[in-house]
């Protein structure tokens, strides 16, 4: 395996997410996927949520740092690792980091979720705070890879860590069969193509259907222009999504496998993260509330459907709680 500054060409199939789970259930167990009555008379249609927040770092990533790791040759995992994250990728790496005794070194954004950041230290990764925009501290850590020799870990442009988190996708179709369509937020993207490789595989007939926020568009108009886009700084609450790039494995995954791309306001994120908490008492970040919030946004066209929505994280800061509820209500 080589550093993965750009991607090599390789996409992942079914039978790589399915090679995935066979190493991740021995590290984590299925998350609930659970049929919410009160959501689904809401919004017209059976409503079930995967509560990928219930994960040991709250996030739906620590499937492909569990995996990625997993698979790092020996010499590598010697040299320690790199990442750049605005939290839950970081969090995923520290954590298989920590679990096969790997040195991590993960730089994020200034101002980056403090929870999530604690959450790495605590995990024994190396902190470095490096810029406000994402795409800015991305390059800084690679660079810092590149110099120290280091084995870098890209965000998005990664098989394995998209095979490692399709696998909550592999989940809850298996214990609902009957599904019509699955809603998944969008960052850089790896959610979404676990979603499709999965999905589509096993039954073209469900739809996936992408969600980015308003604010940090640059996947969705990659997706629609179908040619890679780099924007300016996200301008999103939700960190866990608020991406200005987009990246060329998943992009082209999306292009061939995606159904539909929605983009939600940061009003209708904070809306689905109190949504969530009413109904199901589940605790979304923003990013972790997008895929309800583009449910909510094509409701009408699901109506009487069985539809999935990944509630991909629940990091979510008490400060951000207390302005989602004194700016707005559930749906």
């Amino acid at each position: 395996m080589k550093p993965q500054e750009l991607w090599d060409g390789y996409v992942p199939d079914l039978s790589d997410v399915f090679r995935a789970r066979r190493v991740i259930r021995d590290y984590l167990k299925p998350t609930p996927a659970i049929e919410s009555p009160a959501l689904s008379e809401r919004f017209g249609c059976r409503v079930i949520v995967k509560c990928e927040n219930l994960q040991p770092i709250g996030a739906f990533k620590i499937r492909g740092g569990i995996y990625l790791l997993s698979q790092l040759p020996a010499a590598d995992r010697k040299a320690g690792v790199v990442a750049a994250s605005t939290g839950n990728h970081g969090q995923s790496i520290a954590y298989a980091a920590r679990l096969f005794g790997v040195a991590a070194t993960i730089f994020v954004p200034n101002g980056a979720n403090p929870l999530k950041v604690a959450a790495m230290e605590r995990l024994g990764a190396t902190i470095r705070f490096a810029f406000d925009d994402f795409i800015d501290c991305h390059s800084e850590a690679e660079r810092y890879a590149r110099a120290e020799g280091k084995f870098f870990i890209h965000s998005a442009n990664v098989p394995e860590l998209i095979a490692g988190v399709g696998t909550a996708s592999l989940e809850v179709i298996e214990e609902f069969p009957d599904l019509d369509a699955i809603f998944v937020a969008v960052g850089g993207g790896s959610g979404a193509c676990g979603a499709c490789i999965t999905a589509k595989t096993i039954s073209p007939d469900i739809r996936v259907i992408g969600v980015q926020a308003e604010g940090a568009p640059a996947v969705y108009e990659s997706w629609r222009d179908r040619e890679i886009k780099k924007l300016g700084p996200a301008q999103t609450f939700a960190e866990g999504i608020a991406v200005s790039e987009a990246f060329t494995l998943p992009a082209r995954i999306m292009w061939d496998m995606l159904d539909d791309f929605v983009l939600v306001s940061d009003a209708g994120l904070k809306r689905s993260m109190l949504t969530l908490l009413e109904t199901t008492r589940m605790l979304a970040e923003g990013a972790g509330a997008a895929a309800l919030a583009g449910l909510h946004a094509r409701r009408h066209d699901f109506e009487g459907k069985t539809v999935a929505v990944v509630l991909s994280g629940g990091n979510l800061t008490l400060e951000t709680l207390e302005q989602a509820l004194t700016e707005e209500r559930p749906w």
